[in-house]
């Protein structure tokens, strides 16, 4: 059995995707297990979070709760999932590892899982089916390294600081093959595509990258050290 990662979005209204819905400048993070569920929510339009909390209340019961000025974090009771209601749970029936925290944004739910059978997964879909929900696959790899090697990453260390402009540079660059070998194109086509100035989307192209490698530094210089440790025990 050669392990393998799977991203993918599921559409199926449930509670949280519903709030997603009705507050489309939200996106929430959930941490669930037996017995409680960590709530994270983070509202980029913060006129909404006097009305998002009272709605939150008359949904979820709360035992505690926090703002820090960016985010809301709650901690609620046992979360209600069953398996009739819950793709998570689903996953765990069909050997799947779901890896939290499960993310909600515009009526949709996104999964990070770890398989170990194909069979298993096109199984979890199927079952997936019946109540009802879509899934869509973002992304299906096998595990470049050994399962302990897998190294949580915080996104929101790596992606800290870019702003959409940035962002749009990143991704207009990937989509045009700029970081191909050998490259499809360069700055000056990918700015005049984007109707800007050249020193412009380099500007903002460059400011990205920067940020991105200062982001993952502390990921590879923790890496570095595993994988000496592994060389040290082997």
């Amino acid at each position: 059995m050669a392990p393998f990662e799977v991203l993918f979005k599921a559409t199926h209204g449930c509670r949280l995707s519903r709030l997603c819905e009705r507050f489309p400048s939200a996106r929430i993070f959930s941490w669930p297990n037996s017995m409680h569920e960590v709530i994270e929510i983070v509202l980029r339009d913060r006129t909404e979070h006097k009305e998002l909390r009272n709605v939150l209340s008359d949904m979820i019961n709360v035992v505690d709760q926090s703002f820090n000025g960016e985010s809301t974090c709650l901690v609620t009771k046992k979360s209600g999932r069953t398996f009739e209601n819950s793709i998570s749970m689903r996953l765990e029936a069909h050997n799947m590892l779901c890896l939290p925290p499960v993310a909600y944004e515009g009526g949709c739910e996104y999964y990070h899982a770890i398989g170990f059978r194909h069979g298993d997964f096109r199984k979890f879909i199927e079952s997936a089916s019946e109540m009802p929900a879509e899934i869509t696959i973002m992304h299906k790899s096998y595990l470049d390294s050994t399962l302990n090697a897998s190294l949580p990453i915080s996104v929101s260390g790596i992606f800290r600081g870019l702003t959409q402009k940035q962002v749009d540079a990143l991704l207009s660059s990937h989509g045009m093959g700029y970081f191909k070998f050998p490259r499809k194109k360069n700055v000056q086509d990918i700015a005049e595509t984007k109707g800007i100035p050249r020193t412009t989307f380099q500007e903002h192209l460059t400011k990205a990258e920067n940020k991105l490698v200062n982001g993952l530094v502390p990921y590879l210089k923790l890496h570095g050290a595993m994988a000496r440790v592994r060389r040290a025990v082997t």
